[in-house]
């Protein structure tokens, strides 16, 4: 809990560690099939990135029945199951309360060995940085909110969110990872802050090979910069390096929060072409090295 962790686990036996997580949150798109399997994604997401394989889920669900009736309701949770299937991970049951506001997510269980768990901190000076997912889409949910996105980049989005980082985890196990986080609620910049955090570590950035959703630049320069993005980067302003001329619209999109979003990796300067190679031959086609980590800077991260 002191590096905030992305997960809790628990050592079984000298072979097996439990991974447990919890995560749920409001509606971001309309489609509730489509939400269910966005939230059965995101809430699996940090077992991934422990580096284990969930295993069992029970969902949690506060649902305002008198006002949207049962078929929402089910459509939202076939959504969900679809992706615990896709993921082999079994749905165990779970519980559900009358709310004023629909919330939809899951408690997940999954199995590790104690010698092969990833944490969010214990990145090495030379490492370089793998994100495998684009940003942007808090500044794009937000837009879809206001009635300016199209059908294209709602599809777009949507798929992006409900995509499991499975692949991506099965692929790291391969390489030399020195740490693992996801990108979610607190931006890249935020998540890899905890990654140093009261280290000895820092990390230089290159936006330029950030990948990010084309259409977030776009609704971004048009101000739909979730208020999330601006409390990201307040808290964390301390402790991040940025010329005055930087392109302030790329630097909300490198705050903004993220649902789903992708692994954060830390792995050996040798290592980093071959697993972004191998993800990219393996569907995770907007993998790419961003950065790097240092100690010569304070425990900072510097943006080029």
């Amino acid at each position: 809990m002191a590096t905030a962790d992305d997960a809790g686990v628990y050592q079984v036996s000298d072979d097996i560690a439990l991974i447990q997580t919890l995560d749920f949150f409001t509606p971001i798109v309309d489609n509730p099939y489509d939400f269910g399997r966005i939230a059965v994604a995101n809430a699996l997401s940090d077992v991934y990135a422990m580096g284990g394989i969930p295993r069992t889920a029970m969902n949690i669900v506060a649902y305002p029945m008198a006002k949207m009736g049962q078929t929402t309701l089910r459509e939202m949770l076939a959504g969900g199951a679809a992706t615990l299937r896709e993921a082999d991970t079994v749905l165990l049951g779970g519980h559900s309360v009358e709310d004023d506001e629909l919330k939809y997510g899951l408690s997940v269980t999954g199995f590790v060995h104690p010698k092969k768990i990833l944490a969010n901190q214990g990145l090495s000076e030379g490492d370089c940085l793998v994100l495998t997912k684009p940003l942007g889409t808090g500044i794009i949910n937000t837009a879809i909110k206001g009635g300016l996105a199209s059908r294209e980049t709602i599809h777009k989005v949507t798929e992006l969110m409900a995509t499991l980082n499975r692949q991506t985890a099965k692929i790291m196990h391969d390489f030399c990872v020195s740490a693992c986080t996801d990108v979610t609620g607190f931006g890249l910049i935020g998540h890899l802050a905890e990654m140093i955090s009261g280290t000895d570590k820092s990390v230089i950035i290159e936006s330029q090979k950030v990948p990010i959703l084309t259409e977030a630049y776009e609704f971004g320069a048009m101000g739909f910069v979730p208020i999330g993005a601006h409390k990201n980067r307040e808290f964390r302003k301390n402790m991040v390096l940025v010329s005055a001329a930087f392109d302030p619209i790329l630097r909300d999109i490198l705050f903004d929060p993220q649902t789903s979003g992708g692994l954060l990796i830390g792995c050996a300067e040798k290592d980093a072409p071959a697993l972004v190679q191998k993800l990219q031959n393996e569907g995770v086609q907007e993998a790419a090295v961003i950065g790097c980590v240092t100690k010569n800077l304070n425990n900072k991260i510097q943006i080029l």
